[in-house]
């Protein structure tokens, strides 16, 4: 069974619009849980590997039990996370042996902020419904960065929603038909970093998981059943080629990671797969061009170990998949014409989100005021540029990016 990924989406940007009282302080309920998992859940278990019957197979045992596990997962998730690039935006001696970078006020010998993210807990993701919004801004190497969780428990399903399941639902012997009336519970953690230096890529992520329960047992309860699926990401955003290597390594990592899980040749499919629908997702059909150099995106895998295993290891490749561009670049040089370059292009990443991404049309289109509107738009970069037909250069840095990204390249 396959669903459009428009489905997550929308039930994802719900969280933005869905108001839960603001509590100030879930200090207790945050460190019971903390203190009721293991100091090393987020790292995976001993995975198993993904084979040809496991990636089609049927809903895991116990959907509810994946749900949770795969929840706690986030949420230490996302504070080692944002432990990792706390680390890594601070400065070092190493950042100041180039004088330069004096445009705007941002510069790498000039420190903005200690970089940190802050803190927006809204509902109680920990216990019934809510999330986490960590945001860093004016960092050293992160111009602009979030880090947000959603949780959503018990929601229920609305004809709409059913029947716009049951729409793009294949036929599959023993799965449940989800149904209007029917549970539903949701969680995803994402993540969107917005560099300084335009020498150094955007990078873009998310994992999600989507469970839907039904009980349609006419007095049997034997007959209830429920549904699992994961969907997720990684990809790159430049707006400089400065070494097509970079680019490449970070594909490497993610067709390692499907090697790893699906085997040497079922692996080397699904990275394309996965590549061609992430070329296909994040492209500009009025502009004729693809934001980024890709990386993978899927949806609709039905839950069973191995697949949680293996969406675990996209959010552990994350950082190993960005920090080393971020390391061979932090103290290099830039201008002020390769920053107004980065600047336009932020501009195409502000277009896409606004007028193709789902999950962005979706919580900006209610009908009505919208509480958590700041958390629909925190991925929107810092500062943009729009120039009335901007030429470039032929045979310039800038046009060898935008060749690639009217016309994508295999990169491993």
């Amino acid at each position: 069974m396959y669903f459009s990924l428009v489905l997550f989406v929308c039930f994802s940007s719900l969280s933005s619009s869905f108001q839960l009282p603001h509590i100030n302080n879930h200090n207790i309920a945050r460190n019971n849980f903390l203190q009721s998992t293991k100091t090393d859940s987020d790292t995976p278990t001993q995975s198993t590997k993904i084979n040809n019957e496991a990636a089609g197979a049927t809903a895991n045992d116990d959907d509810d039990v994946v749900f949770s596990n795969f929840c706690d997962f986030l949420l230490k998730k996302q504070e080692s996370l944002i432990n990792e690039l706390e680390s890594m935006d601070k400065l070092r001696e190493s950042d100041f042996q180039f004088p330069i970078n004096t445009f705007f006020s941002s510069s790498n010998n000039e420190k903005d902020t200690d970089g940190k993210f802050t803190r927006d807990e809204w509902g109680n993701p920990y216990e019934t419904s809510g999330g986490i919004t960590r945001v860093i801004q004016k960092g050293n190497i992160i111009e602009k960065g979030a880090c947000s969780i959603t949780i959503l428990r018990d929601g229920i399903l609305s004809k709409e929603r059913a029947s716009s399941i049951q729409g793009r639902q294949e036929e599959q012997d023993g799965v449940m038909v989800p149904q209007e009336g029917d549970k539903y519970s949701a969680a995803a953690l994402s993540i969107v970093l917005h560099t300084k230096s335009p020498l150094i890529p955007t990078f873009r992520s998310d994992v999600r998981i989507f469970l839907v329960k039904s009980s349609n047992s006419d007095g049997d309860s034997a007959a209830s059943s429920s549904l699992a699926w994961f969907g997720g990401g990684a990809d790159l955003t430049p707006y400089y080629i400065v070494d097509k290597a970079d680019i490449s390594q970070f594909h490497q990592e993610y067709l390692s990671l499907c090697k790893e899980h699906f085997g040497e040749e079922k692996g080397k499919q699904t990275y394309k797969e996965f590549k061609k629908n992430c070329d296909s997702y994040f492209y500009l059909p009025a502009r004729a061009e693809h934001r980024g150099t890709g990386g993978i995106f899927f949806d609709d895998f039905i839950s069973n170990n191995n697949v949680m295993e293996f969406v675990k290891g996209v959010t552990n490749t994350w950082t190993p998949s960005w920090f080393p561009i971020i390391e061979k670049y932090r103290a290099e040089s830039y201008t002020k014409q390769q920053k107004e370059w980065q600047l336009l292009r932020r501009g195409r990443y502000l277009e896409f989100n606004l007028l193709y991404d789902r999950g962005v049309k979706f919580g900006l289109n209610t009908g009505s005021k919208n509480p958590r509107v700041e958390g629909v738009m925190v991925s929107a970069p810092p500062l943009i540029a729009w120039e009335y037909n901007h030429e470039i250069t032929e045979g310039s840095s800038e046009d060898e990016l935008m060749k690639i990204l009217k016309d994508p390249i295999e990169w491993v």
